[in-house]
């Protein structure tokens, strides 16, 4: 199994969206800054000094993670999904490694995440790349009850 992760061009906007609502509705998660972000992701992360990374399997968009500026040396990562039929095969670890050295590339002091309890195999994943979990403040979210910062 080839993957490939690349930077996100327009072609694959349908997917990232679709990849990411499949999650989010199946949850009952779907929020309008949800949406926002998904209509739009080159205004609402791109153009705001954010990347978007893609895992792609024979052309195929099966990952998506997206790391959003919060500040000068501060990113989000948010919009992290994988296919169905592609889970547990390692495309999330893939992804968030990709996020974590563009981040720190980028000269991210802190990578911020809010999420859902009922994310257990995701809040799993970020907890071993060593994600702490600190008070929900300031989320974007209203389901978003769980928060997690990782310190570089």
């Amino acid at each position: 199994m080839k993957i490939d992760i690349i930077e996100f061009e327009e072609k694959y906007a349908a997917d990232f969206k679709n990849l990411n609502l499949e999650w989010l509705d199946k949850y009952n998660l779907t929020e309008s800054h949800d949406l926002k972000i998904l209509n739009n992701p080159q205004k609402t992360i791109l153009d705001t000094g954010g990347y978007i990374y893609l895992a792609l399997m024979s052309g195929k968009v099966i990952g998506t993670a997206a790391l959003i500026k919060e500040g000068n040396d501060e990113y989000e990562l948010a919009k992290m999904s994988v296919a169905p039929e592609f889970r547990g095969k390692g495309i999330s670890k893939i992804l968030i490694e990709r996020c974590l050295v563009k981040a720190k590339e980028a000269g991210a002091k802190k990578i911020l995440l809010f999420s859902n309890s009922k994310l257990q195999t995701a809040l799993n994943l970020y907890a071993k790349y060593g994600f702490k979990h600190v008070p929900v403040i300031d989320a974007p979210f209203t389901t978003a009850d769980v928060k997690m910062e990782f310190q570089f």
